[in-house]
Order: structure tokens, then C-alpha cells, then sequence
């Protein structure tokens, strides 16, 4: 079933690219966006929606996807900037800056969940892309994967909080730990759970 939205695209001679973000409900470090162009017709065994996978699996499928991947391109946006401008908004400025890296740059792009408004490149929002396109499904595993290290490299800086386990979701490890030692410099003061601590 995944392939299927893939074929009808190549089938249509599109260069297109599969995006996906990572971290819209962490309630610290980054938001992380991944894009991907795939050759016709590939197939890369093993490769689905990156919540599905476990962290072994995941970091196989991570070098193979950039092996085999015409180009790829990653986006990061940082806490502040998602306090700034909303999760929203900084997930698809993420998107943006993930796309902007391919080469060649594709007339096409497909979204898990939502549209990228305001872009030049026509793009289509696919619910649950993740589960039916492959360029989809890759491109969260790399963004998935780039995150966890990503928060497992904070977890040095501010061992306190779990980072290394739960990458900033809201765990109950995770809550108790942030009432008990106040937020740290990564968390995202405009999430409930992190404001309700500074206002406390």
C-alpha cells in the first residue's frame, strides 16, 4: 500500500519529494524536518512510518535511505524560534529549509498532515502520509533520527531531565522532573506545561 501515492507520481514523470517533521509535541529542543527524492520506481525494504521502528532499525534504514536517495535535505528550527513564531509556523519554516537543500529541486511535494502555505512549489497535504508514500515515510525516519541524536547530545549538557529517553516528550519522568528542577534552557517556555512551571 505505501508505494502506491510514489508509482502514480513517477508515473506522471514528476520530480517530486516526500517531507516530514519531527518534535511538534516535544516540549523542548528543536523541531526537525526532513525531505527526500527518491529514484523511480525504488524500493527500500523495512521503511515505514519512523514511530513503527525501533532505534536499531531506525539508524540501518538512516544510511540506507541516504544511499540510495537522489538528494536529501534536513531543516532544524530551534526552541526559541518555535516560542517566537508558534510550532506551526516554525514546523513549516523547518519544511522549507529541508526542501531548499535537494538537488535537483523538485516541481512537486508531498506532506505528511498539511500543506506548506505561502510556497512556491506546489505541494499537497497527505494525512497519514507517512503510511502511504515511501519518499514520506523516508523522510521521517531522517528526521527522526537527526532529532534523537540531537536531543541525546542536550541530555549531556542538562542531564537532569531524561532527554536521552524520552527526546523532550512529555513523560511522566519527563513533567516531574521538569517541576522539580524548573525548565532548562531548552524548553519551550510557550507550551503549557513549561510556562505553568515559570509562572509557578
Amino acid at each position: 500500500m505505501r508505494p502506491n501515492l510514489d508509482r502514480k507520481l513517477w508515473k506522471d514523470n514528476l520530480t517530486f519529494c516526500g517531507v516530514d517533521e519531527v518534535g511538534r509535541g516535544s516540549l523542548a529542543g528543536p523541531v526537525v524536518a526532513a525531505a527526500v527524492i527518491l529514484p523511480r520506481y525504488t524500493q527500500i525494504d523495512g521503511v515505514k512510518d519512523s514511530k513503527e521502528l525501533t532505534p536499531k532499525q531506525r539508524s540501518k534504514l538512516f544510511e540506507k535511505i541516504k544511499s540510495q536517495a537522489i538528494s536529501f535535505g534536513i531543516g532544524i528550527v530551534n526552541h526559541r524560534v518555535i516560542d517566537k513564531i508558534n510550532i506551526s509556523n516554525a514546523t513549516f519554516v523547518a519544511m522549507k529549509k529541508a526542501i531548499a537543500k535537494l538537488h535537483p529541486k523538485p516541481n512537486f511535494v508531498i506532506v505528511d498532515g498539511f500543506p506548506i502555505p505561502d510556497f512556491p512549489i506546489a505541494n499537497q497535504g497527505i494525512i497519514k502520509g507517512d503510511k502511504k508514500s515511501l519518499s514520506i515515510a523516508s523522510a521521517s525516519i531522517l528526521a527522526k533520527v537527526t532529532r534523537d541524536e540531537i536531543m541525546k547530545k542536550f541530555h549531556n549538557y542538562y542531564p537532569n531531565y531524561g532527554f536521552e529517553r524520552h527526546k523532550g516528550y512529555p513523560t511522566k519522568k519527563h513533567l516531574k522532573a521538569l517541576k522539580y528542577y524548573e525548565p532548562c534552557p531548552i524548553h519551550r517556555k510557550s507550551y503549557a506545561p513549561v510556562r505553568e512551571c515559570l509562572e509557578r
